[in-house]
C-alpha cells in the first residue's frame, strides 16, 4: 500500500508530468531510485497509438527491472489525453523489487492524476504488453463474467416472470435498477481499493454514454470527507471507515449515495437511485465487501459519529419486559359458563 512505503515523485518527474499534458508525449518510463519516483525515459508522439505502441514500450523494459510506464492514447476526456497506465513487474525481478513498485503504483497513480488514466495494463513477461497483448486484455475485461448457478436461475425468473402487457388487473415485477457499465478505471480504482491502495472513491454517471465514471480516488481522512459530497449533482461514494469498536480495530466500507434533494434534473435522479443496486453488486463482485448502504442529502451528515451509529447501532439490552397489569382486587371468581344445546 502506498502510506506503507512514503515513496514519493521528484520534483523534476512532477514538472516533466504536468508537461505531458500538452500532447507532444507519447510513453514515459518511471522507475523508484533513491527512495523516489524519478523520469527514466521519454519518447514523442510519432504515428497512431497503436503503431507506436510495440516500438515504444518494448525498447524501454528490462527484463529483471519493475517500472511504471504512462502511454499516451489518442482518445480524449475533459481532463485531456486518456492514457494507459503499465505496471512493469517481471518474475525474474527480486520479490523485495515487485513489493515495492506494487504499493507504490497508488501514488504515482494520485500524482498524476486518475481521471486521466483510462485503463491500467499488468505485465510479467514480455508478451502480456505488446500490442497484441493488450488487446487480449481488452477482449478478457468486456467479456462477461460467468454467471453462478444462483445468478443463472435469478435470470431466468426475471426471464420468465417480467411482462410488458400491463392493465389493471395485472401484476408486475419491478426491477432491481438499471445496470450501467463501470469504465476500466472506475473498475480498477474498485479493485485498488479492495487491495488497501485507497480510501476514498467518487463514482458519477455520464448521462450520455450510459456508464459510471471515476471522479476521484484517494486517501482521505474523515474530516475531509463532508467536503467531498457535490452539492448541485448526485454522486456514489464508498469510504473506508477506520475506527475502534469495543477495543477493536476496524475497517468498515460504507456505500454512500448522495443526491441534493431537488436541485437537480428529475431524471438525473431517477437514474442515480436505479443504478445504485446494481453498482453496488458490481462492486461485491470486485471483491469490496460494502458492510453498510447509506443515502445522503448533504455532507454536513458525514461525521465520525454519524458513521459509528450507523454501522453499530445502540442496542438497548436492559428495556423491561412487558408485564401484563394485575386486575382490580376483590374481583372474586372467574365466572364459569356452560355450552348449552338447543332442541330445534
Amino acid at each position: 500500500m502506498s502510506h506503507q512505503t512514503g515513496i514519493k515523485a521528484n520534483d523534476e518527474l512532477k514538472k516533466f508530468l504536468g508537461k505531458c499534458r500538452d500532447g507532444k508525449v507519447r510513453i514515459v518510463k518511471i522507475s523508484i531510485e533513491n527512495e523516489q519516483l524519478t523520469l527514466a525515459s521519454h519518447k514523442e508522439v510519432k504515428h497512431s497509438w497503436d503503431k507506436d505502441f510495440d516500438a515504444c514500450i518494448t525498447p524501454l523494459i528490462e527484463e529483471n527491472q519493475p517500472c511504471y510506464l504512462l502511454y499516451r492514447l489518442d482518445s480524449k476526456n475533459s481532463s485531456g489525453y486518456e492514457w494507459l497506465f503499465i505496471s512493469w513487474s517481471p518474475d525474474t525481478a527480486p520479490v523485495r523489487q515487485k513489493m515495492l513498485y506494487a504499493s507504490t503504483k497508488a501514488t504515482l497513480k494520485q500524482e498524476f492524476g486518475t481521471s486521466q488514466i483510462k485503463e491500467e495494463l499488468h505485465g510479467t513477461v514480455t508478451s502480456d504488453i505488446t500490442l497484441n497483448g493488450y488487446q487480449k486484455h481488452k477482449k478478457a475485461v468486456s467479456a462477461p463474467a460467468p454467471l453462478t448457478t444462483r445468478e443463472e436461475e435469478l435470470q431466468e425468473i426475471r426471464r420468465t416472470v417480467v411482462h410488458t402487457d400491463i392493465s389493471v388487473d395485472s401484476k408486475q415485477q419491478t426491477l432491481s435498477g438499471v445496470a450501467f457499465p463501470l469504465t476500466e478505471a472506475a473498475r480498477q480504482a474498485v479493485v485498488d481499493m479492495a487491495r488497501g491502495s485507497y480510501d476514498y472513491l467518487q463514482f458519477k454517471i455520464n448521462i450520455e454514454e450510459e456508464t459510471i465514471h471515476l471522479v476521484t480516488a484517494e486517501k482521505l481522512s474523515i474530516e475531509k470527507l463532508p467536503s467531498k459530497v457535490p452539492a448541485d449533482s448526485g454522486r456514489y461514494h464508498l469510504y473506508k471507515f477506520k475506527h475502534t469498536h469495543e477495543g477493536d480495530y476496524m475497517e468498515n466500507i460504507v456505500f454512500i449515495y448522495s443526491m441534493p434533494g431537488y436541485n437537480c434534473p428529475i431524471k438525473e435522479r431517477m437514474l442515480y437511485s436505479s443504478c445504485k443496486n446494481p453498482l453496488t453488486d458490481t462492486i461485491t463482485s470486485l471483491g469490496l465487501e460494502i458492510v453498510k448502504k447509506l443515502e445522503i442529502d448533504s455532507g454536513s451528515e458525514l461525521t465520525e459519529e454519524f458513521l459509528y451509529e450507523e454501522i453499530h447501532p445502540t442496542k438497548n439490552l436492559h428495556r423491561p419486559k412487558f408485564a401484563k397489569p394485575k386486575g382490580p382486587p376483590n374481583r372474586g371468581p372467574k365466572r364459569m359458563t356452560k355450552s348449552q344445546n338447543v332442541d330445534n
